[in-house]
């Protein structure tokens, strides 16, 4: 999604030194504006991908038991069946919430992200704890001066 909440950014951030976040987009028409969003503004890798043929991409590129993977849309559930663990954001498709692991209670654009990377930190690694902030790196949290 191009929409992003506060913190999302922050978020990913805290998990990015424990996994590779890579992003896929199905908007041709929309690729410029993500582009920049994505690559530019929030120095992630981003792909273009046809939503139908999203899980084979994936399959090609990471063992799909061991991918993460957020997503929204109708074909979404069709990659949640196949990978480790399938979170999408409350306001989802239908078809995407009945096959998700995880549904977050916000929604997309709304700190769903930030949910998410919250969440994948207490499953999978160690809880993030607000008081562990001076411990980490000001670059690893993507700090800035103004």
């Amino acid at each position: 999604m191009k929409c992003f909440g506060p913190d999302d950014h922050d978020a990913l951030n805290l998990l990015k030194p424990l996994i590779e976040i890579r992003f896929v987009s199905g908007d041709k028409n929309g690729f410029p504006i993500t582009r920049k969003r994505i690559e530019e503004d929030m120095k992630y890798p981003l792909d273009l991908v046809s939503t139908i043929h999203r899980r084979e991409w994936i399959a090609e590129r990471y063992d799909l038991k061991k991918v993460i993977y957020m997503g929204d849309g109708i074909f979404d559930g069709l990659v949640f069946d196949s990978v480790c663990y399938g979170i999408a954001p409350s306001g989802s498709s239908p078809l995407a919430l009945e096959y998700a692991d995880f549904v977050t209670a916000s929604p997309g654009g709304n700190r769903a992200v930030t949910e998410a990377c919250l969440h994948l930190m207490e499953l999978f690694f160690e809880p993030f704890k607000l008081d562990t902030v001076a411990e980490l790196g000001l670059e690893q949290l993507g700090a800035w001066k103004a």
